[in-house]
């Protein structure tokens, strides 16, 4: 639902960040958003418009032109101001928590001051269209990249991963993998509205965020593996098993939060997005089958993501791919089916009824009462 905000004065608190995903966690209804991000990506986009912000000031460009991000659309289509291109110089010169005045295409607060360009729906549909036709470009940057890094992450395929020993038996059970990316919130509530969830009872992992998106949901992750720099504490503390994505080397950064938090963890060192080694997880531990909610698959997807390529999600696709299933399928097939509670409360209004007709009804009541004398 698009908002009504004055379109040309905004007043506001100004919530300063780099880092957009952590920011979203911290705003307020109202709040200006300060952020430096090169081709705003669409999750971050929805994140900024959920939090119910007056407005969102880019250092960068929201759209660099390099391929068709509907991130800034989606600010603009939610009637949320959007200034782009303002200079990376307001990370610093802003105080994060002061009031932050913006007219048009200026701003000014206490201790600074500064123009950025006032995007437009008009004006991010013709830097869509433009970005379209020099698609041709990043399409071939992309897969070059995929290509050269599936020369060195082939071993994905030829060479099993050694997952660490979590204490989660796999064998013959059905593994959601939930990635906060696009549509993951209404597919997972037509998981849970079709059933899915409460007959199959998957083992529930949470790449990052996703254990969030879980517990929205009402449903405790029983596996929450990644960087660890985009889930709640709150999740963190669920009780979930905890797994570090390593990259190779060693280097595992999220290990530092946990490690702050108190928390017990096992490290998983491998290439690749989290993701990819949570589906490989699963299928090493023996899983009949994984359900993918938001993963990435495209290109655009990826390059939302600042990635150059795509190797080790196409290697993962091609070793799991006879178990692996997308969320939206499973949903459609348990939709269209019969339940079996469905069934059960058929047959018990059924019974109910036939009760119901037999207390009212004098000749049914003589017949089974006949039937009854027969029998002994």
């Amino acid at each position: 639902m698009a908002r009504h905000v004055d379109p040309s004065r905004v007043v506001g608190t100004a919530r300063v960040s780099r880092r957009t995903k952590d920011l979203i966690r911290e705003l307020r209804p109202g709040d200006i958003a300060v952020i430096d991000h090169l081709d705003l990506d669409r999750v971050a986009a929805e994140g900024l418009v959920e939090a119910g912000v007056a407005a969102v000031v880019n250092a960068s460009a929201s759209i660099s032109g390099r391929y068709p991000n509907m991130g800034p659309l989606l600010i603009a289509a939610a009637g949320i101001p959007l200034l782009d291109g303002v200079g990376v110089e307001i990370m610093d010169a802003l105080v994060d928590g002061e009031r932050l005045t913006i007219d048009e295409c200026r701003l000014v607060s206490e201790h600074w001051s500064g123009v950025g360009d006032r995007q437009t729906l008009a004006s991010l549909e013709k830097s869509i269209e433009a970005a379209k036709e020099t698609m041709g470009d990043e399409l071939e940057r992309f897969a070059t990249n995929t290509l050269e890094y599936l020369r060195e992450e082939r071993h994905l395929i030829l060479d099993p991963p050694q997952p660490p020993d979590i204490g989660v038996d796999f064998t013959n059970r059905h593994a959601l993998v939930v990635v906060r990316g696009a549509d993951y919130r209404e597919d997972l509530a037509a998981l849970k509205r079709g059933g899915y969830l409460g007959e199959q009872h998957p083992l529930l992992i949470g790449v990052d965020g996703g254990a969030d998106a879980l517990l929205d949901l009402g449903r405790r992750p029983d596996i929450i593996i990644g960087d660890m720099d985009s889930v709640s504490e709150t999740a963190l503390r669920c009780g979930a098993k905890l797994v570090v994505h390593a990259y190779p080397g060693g280097r595992a950064p999220g290990a530092g939060r946990l490690l702050e938090l108190g928390l017990m963890h096992h490290i998983f060192e491998a290439p690749g997005t989290s993701e990819d080694i949570a589906m490989l997880m699963a299928f090493e531990g023996g899983a009949a089958l994984i359900v993918a909610v938001g993963t990435h698959n495209s290109m655009v997807e990826f390059l939302d993501k600042g990635r150059a390529g795509m190797a080790s999600t196409f290697l993962v696709r091609m070793k799991i791919g006879p178990i692996l299933v997308d969320a939206k399928g499973v949903s459609r097939l348990y939709e269209s089916r019969v339940r079996k509670r469905d069934m059960l409360a058929l047959v018990a209004s059924a019974l109910v009824t036939l009760l119901v007709v037999t207390a009212v009804s004098q000749p049914a009541k003589l017949f089974l009462e006949s039937l009854w004398l027969s029998l002994r």
